[in-house]
């Protein structure tokens, strides 16, 4: 079993001082993932991308970047061209997306580049230094959601893979009830190699709620959960409501554009999907055990779409475009990067790992089949509203 013994030790010592000796998964989660020394995202952040854990969009070139600014420029341009338009990018990862963005930016679009408030809110220490030192000739602003000033944000508040890393609650269905599943650790002598036990250092058991907002959750989008069959067992994402309260309040007209895998509530609670959605990404291995490889493997969640539009209604946000990846990105282009590549630009193996690139930006099994949620405040319905490129389909053209 490979572990990190100070993360696990830092977890236990949190599990046995709290007064029931057990704690919600969620707190487990955020532990593992965003312990300021010891979690994934600080231990790991170097290893990100094809050579370490898992790859996104970004790391497939400058492609995805390179369109997301051709959506940012339209979004800039449908404000009126304001003189600052603030990008705030939530959860930036090593910075890729970010320089992918800004070297687009200005090269194609250098009034816009002269008017762009770019922000980066991350949360962990090591992939900020990383995206500081990756971007440093560019000007960028670090801050955390605490500090942007409410109703300040002109501009795009946008994401891409962060609410499915937000820890969850993890709850299952006994006798008709919901119960929330709690982590607690085995019983030791105090005596054992911990690196000799093949199995979890950490066991789960089954209480009342923590809290009544996973009952409020289950009603705002409209799942009755106490007619699910017992043992199924699924995710609850109150972190990401809490999250897009505070984006709504941040933001003063604009944008909020989510890119993720996730699907709308019906199918994310569909009564077949009985184990939940919760997956472990390690060497680029996915199991959904998140007791093993503690602090050295991602642990996600998909995202339940329903209960982000629900949620940005009460928050003030409208829900104004939903689409697929694949769909989005040939909408902004995409298509036209594939039609323009030529047997005679470019050696054979060079167009063809190009092409089979860009493809991999479509698949409708993987990164072309996220979700991508676009909400709005504060645009009213005059010609600025018009749709956004991204989320003009062929039928709506």
């Amino acid at each position: 079993m490979d572990y990190n013994p100070a993360l696990y030790e830092a977890i236990a010592h949190h599990i046995t001082t709290n007064p029931h000796r057990q704690i919600t998964f969620a707190e487990y989660m955020d532990m593992v993932l965003y312990h300021p020394q010891h979690g994934y995202y600080s231990t790991q952040a170097a290893k990100l991308g094809k050579e370490g854990d898992f790859f996104t969009s970004v790391h497939l070139g400058a492609d995805f970047g390179e369109l997301l600014a051709e959506q940012f420029v339209q979004m800039w341009e449908l404000l009126g061209k304001p003189q600052q338009f603030s990008l705030v990018e939530m959860g930036a990862g090593q910075g890729y997306l970010a320089l992918d963005i800004f070297k687009y930016i200005q090269q194609q679009y250098p009034d816009f580049f002269h008017c762009l408030d770019y922000i980066i809110v991350e949360r962990s220490p090591t992939l900020r230094q990383i995206q500081q030192e990756k971007l440093s000739g560019f000007p960028v602003n670090w801050q955390t959601l605490d500090t942007i000033a409410s109703n300040s944000v002109i501009g795009c508040f946008f994401s891409n893979e962060l609410v499915d890393a937000m820890p969850v609650h993890q709850f299952r269905i006994n006798g008709g009830k919901l119960e929330e599943i709690y982590v607690t650790t085995q019983e030791f002598s105090g005596n054992e190699d911990l690196s000799k036990f093949s199995q979890s250092l950490f066991v789960e058991v089954t209480g009342e709620p923590s809290t009544p907002e996973l009952q409020s959750y289950f009603e705002l989008v409209g799942i009755d959960i106490h007619n699910y069959a017992d043992g199924y067992q699924s995710e609850v994402n109150l972190a990401a409501l809490q999250w897009l309260s505070i984006v709504a309040e941040r933001l003063q007209l604009g944008y909020v554009l989510t890119i993720d895998y996730g699907y709308p509530a019906h199918r994310y609670y569909n009564p077949r999907r009985s184990q939940g959605t919760l997956q472990c990404y390690w060497q680029h291995q996915r199991h959904n055990n998140p007791y093993i490889n503690i602090g050295q493997q991602d642990i996600t969640a998909h995202v339940n779409f329903t209960a982000l539009e629900k949620w940005g209604d009460r928050c003030g946000l409208k829900s104004v475009g939903f689409t697929q990846q694949g769909l989005f990105l040939m909408a902004l282009g995409l298509g036209d990067r594939i039609a323009s590549l030529s047997y005679t630009e470019q050696p054979i193996s060079q167009l063809l790992h190009r092409r089979d690139t860009l493809h991999q930006l479509l698949d409708p099994l993987g990164l072309g089949g996220f979700g991508v949620l676009l909400q709005t405040k504060g645009i009213t319905e005059t010609a600025n509203s018009q749709p956004l490129k991204g989320f003009i389909t062929p039928e709506s053209a």
